[in-house]
């Protein structure tokens, strides 16, 4: 069986697949909820509206409510963008100065509906929601059920390598092979959507080969000398020296290694790690300046993704049904990877781009 996004990706941490299963045999099978823990003061020019969707895009729902508002696509704002294929509870802001309530329900049917609405003082921001909850059905599941219950335990309590999912890379890696045609002729695209979508393409690219080096030779959640860490939620980054001997938090999945999003600026690590990611940066000299050129400062990201309230059951012999929580901007590929293989349609022998 072709294991055609290791590429993308990397190395699993936990051992090979304990089996086989299907994935979106149907958009009810995937399901994921934005958790937003923004107090909104019901009242200011926003409307903030909470949308269920089905078997559509973030963005074809941002152009249906701008439309049916009688706005500009801009004044439509949203926090993260949501599997098509699926069903998907989200946030969107419209911006309505001066505006009342435009009525919507035109734009209602069986795949699309509003939760809630509230008005609240500021629009919505990227990034804004604090995490994605998941329901997701695993169907045609072919696994020896103990050992899948004895991996999913271990998931739970080790976390597993937080890579991008093949799906920042488009179908076949097109992305990247757009990224790499513009980074050659040391030029952007001019369209702004196009250009934030590759150079997120190239970061998470140079990411997933650090962590893949890392999950290779099992540094990817032991500390090394020079490394920076970083809490779950955290933006901001601290040397690992500074974390106490004594102090819990990096065991019980509070404080993670980081890697570099590359970008301009004084790499925040030493001694090997720096090397490690020098390394990176040697074998990649076009995609790392195009990145600066683009005027992208160095971020940190965690290497270890945490799994909050992982539950799970079989609802049917060949069914499993599992919940968790991940923090904003992590894949739920790096999760289920780490348990079965994924394959297109029940038979079928690649895995899914989700």
């Amino acid at each position: 069986m072709s294991d055609t996004d290791s590429q993308w990706l990397g190395p699993r941490a936990h051992g090979e697949p304990c089996g086989r299963a299907v994935l979106k045999a149907q958009p009810a099978d995937f399901r994921v909820t934005e958790v937003l823990d923004i107090e909104l003061s019901g009242q200011g020019e926003h409307l903030w509206l909470l949308i269920e969707k089905c078997d559509l895009n973030t963005e074809e729902v941002a152009r249906l409510l701008a439309r049916q508002a009688g706005i500009k696509l801009k004044d439509v704002s949203y926090a993260g963008l949501k599997d098509r294929r699926a069903v998907t509870s989200q946030w969107f802001s419209l911006q309505l100065p001066g505006r009342a309530d435009p009525d919507l329900t035109g734009l209602w049917h069986e795949h699309l509906r509003c939760l809630a609405s509230q008005r609240h003082s500021r629009k919505l921001q990227r990034g804004a929601h604090s995490a994605n909850r998941f329901v997701i059905r695993l169907s045609s599941l072919q696994a020896e059920r103990e050992a899948l219950d004895q991996r999913l335990r271990c998931v739970a309590e080790l976390g597993v390598p937080n890579y991008f999912g093949p799906q920042r890379f488009g179908r076949d890696g097109g992305n990247i092979q757009q990224a790499r045609q513009w980074a050659e002729r040391g030029a952007l695209p001019p369209a702004r959507g196009t250009r934030s979508r590759l150079l997120s393409t190239a970061r998470s690219l140079l990411f997933n080969r650090l962590l893949a080096q890392r999950v290779a030779d099992d540094s990817w959640n032991h500390l090394l000398p020079g490394d920076c860490l970083a809490f779950t939620d955290s933006r901001s980054h601290f040397a690992a020296e500074r974390l106490a001997a004594d102090d819990r938090r990096f065991d019980e999945l509070d404080v993670h290694v980081t890697g570099p999003l590359w970008g301009t600026g004084v790499p925040p690590v030493g001694a090997e790690v720096l090397q490690m990611e020098q390394q990176l940066a040697n074998a990649e000299p076009q995609l790392c300046e195009w990145l600066e050129t683009a005027g992208l400062e160095q971020q940190r990201r965690i290497l270890r993704l945490p799994i909050s309230g992982l539950t799970w059951h079989y609802p049917a012999p060949d069914s499993l049904e599992i919940e968790f929580t991940l923090p904003t901007g992590c894949f739920a590929t790096a999760v289920l990877r780490e348990l079965v293989l994924l394959v297109d349609e029940p038979g079928g022998g690649l895995e899914s781009e989700i």
